[in-house]
């Protein structure tokens, strides 16, 4: 039998890191993270790294890369965990 699911909601934003810090919520916007970033990476910046080419600046893009499919995903949960006023 399956566990209920019992998922952190908001109503007031001040709820929100209890909710994207939940830790399921977390491993799954992580593993996203990981996921689509090294795609990016690999499609964007992986020449320039592999060739020894890579400044600091593309190491900001390399973060850059793996951080917006973080707040993505995280944004993502945020908007289906809204509690709807009533």
């Amino acid at each position: 039998m399956l566990e209920p699911d019992h998922s952190p909601t908001w109503r007031s934003p001040r709820d929100i890191p209890g909710v994207v810090l939940h830790r399921p919520h977390l491993r799954r916007t992580l593993l996203t993270a990981v996921i689509v970033g090294t795609v990016l990476f690999a499609i964007n910046q992986l020449d320039v790294v592999v060739g020894g080419d890579a400044s600091i600046m593309t190491w900001v893009k390399v973060a850059l890369t793996y951080l917006v499919p973080f707040v993505v995903s995280n944004l993502g949960i945020v908007f289906a965990t809204q509690e709807q006023a009533s």
